[in-house]
């Protein structure tokens, strides 16, 4: 409370003192904001937007935080690094939370590593990506997969459309290159 109170006003009556005649509905307005953005913020950490307990979206792991900008999936939703529905753990993971055991793609990675172990996430992805394999054999390539925004390591999980039409869209947009990684800076 003593943060709503001007500072000058508080130090000449006390903890209780009241604002000015005629400056009433602009000290209660900054308390009702005030405790808006209090009870925002409760609610964001106690459930997350994506409706899950707490901590899950805060535990996003560094490495699909990086994915997500590098497939360009933050532009889907402007609060992406809140949300648990942008990229769901179940892209390079068996288990909805995450942790192992990893699906095909997941293991795809895991072996991009193992070939390069110096190599960093975004590389690895890339490299992946660029192979134009099909990891979980659904008769679509990983890159068409990320770009039509479905799982890479899900058979069940395929593109609507015909491979030949994706593929032509996926080349006009830039094909694998779009997802090459940023150097650091962001160039």
């Amino acid at each position: 409370m003593a943060g709503l109170i001007p500072s000058g006003l508080q130090e000449q009556t006390g903890r209780n003192a009241q604002p000015p005649p005629g400056r009433e509905w602009e000290h209660r307005s900054k308390r009702i904001r005030l405790n808006y953005i209090r009870f925002a913020l409760l609610a964001l950490l106690g459930l997350g937007l994506s409706g899950s307990p707490a901590g899950t979206v805060a535990a996003m792991p560094q490495f699909r935080m990086q994915a997500i900008v590098q497939l360009h999936y933050d532009k889907l939703d402007p609060l992406w690094q809140y949300s648990g529905k942008v990229m769901s753990c179940t892209f390079c993971h068996v288990g909805k939370s995450g942790g192992a055991p990893w699906n095909v793609f997941g293991q795809a990675l895991k072996a991009g590593f193992a070939a390069n172990p110096s190599s960093n996430f975004g590389t690895v992805l890339y490299t992946v990506l660029q192979a134009n394999g099909d990891s979980d054999g659904d008769g679509y390539p990983d890159a068409v997969e990320v770009y039509a925004n479905t799982l890479p390591g899900d058979p069940a999980s395929h593109p609507q459309k015909p491979l030949a039409e994706l593929e032509g869209q996926f080349a006009a947009a830039g094909g694998t290159a779009m997802y090459a990684p940023k150097a650091k800076g962001g160039k």
